[in-house]
């Protein structure tokens, strides 16, 4: 089967078909993803964090997400593929972003790329990757990479200020030429503003219905450790059955219960007499 299209996307949308987007850093993911039909898979800069173990989504490297990309692309079929790009890399020049855009093209087989922000800059550099041929997915909204200057991880678009400037972010990023748009922890109320203002399908994540929704792979199979957002919902415990298994190998190993028998390999006769001649000196 062929890969999911930025027209079929926008099909999707004009059809009222939700559009399902899972965060995936490695094959194994990709692959689950990809069997359970979801249309779209993002490499997200947060593999710093889950896969990485740092503190931040700023740590990671474009390296580093290349590496994860790629593993991604290997383990998908179907599903269109978007990259985030890491902070730092394209926020120089426009020349700069084209260069990292292209490669997560070239070196990981992207079909889009995404960006954060929605500012004069971040607009300059969405319509130059776009004018290089590169799809880009905007994201507005809560942006983690620049989460600082909005006064830490917390919901955007409260405010008669916020909520103002996310409209005007979202036809800016429409007018820049992205094909789409990920809303991250906005108010239901201002997501339904911003659908009746854009042509451009909405993903959203904790930003109520949207015209698809996408949440982190770790996140809703159970596998995130500590704190996790409002906005997650876990749809699997495969943490806590990780760390049972993993309890229960170890506790056979130090019983001496594994490996058994069956787990072994048997050797002829004549090789284990070798074995021992070589031992004895013969």
């Amino acid at each position: 089967m062929a890969r999911i299209t930025i027209p079929q996307l926008r099909e999707k949308r004009a059809a009222g078909t939700p559009i399902v987007m899972v965060t995936a850093y490695d094959y194994p993911g990709a692959r689950a993803a990809e069997r359970a039909g979801v249309d779209m898979v993002l490499v997200g800069d947060s593999g710093a964090q889950v896969v990485l173990g740092h503190d931040s989504t700023v740590a990671i490297t474009t390296d580093e997400l290349l590496v994860l990309a790629k593993a991604v692309r290997r383990g998908t079929e179907t599903a269109f593929v978007v990259c985030d790009v890491a902070f730092g890399t394209t926020e120089a020049s426009d020349v700069q972003a084209v260069e990292t855009a292209v490669r997560f093209v070239k070196e990981a087989g992207a079909d889009a790329v995404k960006l954060e922000g929605g500012n004069a800059s971040r607009l300059s550099r969405i319509r130059a990757i776009v004018a290089a041929g590169i799809p880009v997915v905007a994201h507005i909204g809560l942006t983690p990479q620049t989460a600082t200057a909005l006064g830490g991880l917390r919901a955007q678009g409260r405010t008669t200020e916020s909520a103002a400037r996310l409209v005007t972010e979202a036809l800016g990023v429409q007018a820049a030429g992205a094909f789409c748009v990920v809303v991250e922890a906005v108010p239901t109320e201002i997501t339904e503003v911003l659908r009746e203002a854009l042509d451009i399908p909405i993903i959203g994540i904790g930003a109520g219905p949207a015209d698809g929704q996408v949440l982190v792979l770790h996140d809703l199979l159970g596998v995130t450790e500590g704190h996790t957002a409002k906005f997650v919902k876990s749809y699997g415990t495969i943490g806590a059955d990780t760390t049972a298994a993993i309890a229960a190998y170890a506790a056979e190993v130090r019983a001496a219960a594994f490996p058994g028998p069956e787990h072994g390999y048997a050797a002829a006769p004549e090789a284990v007499a070798a074995a021992r001649a070589v031992l004895a000196g013969e």
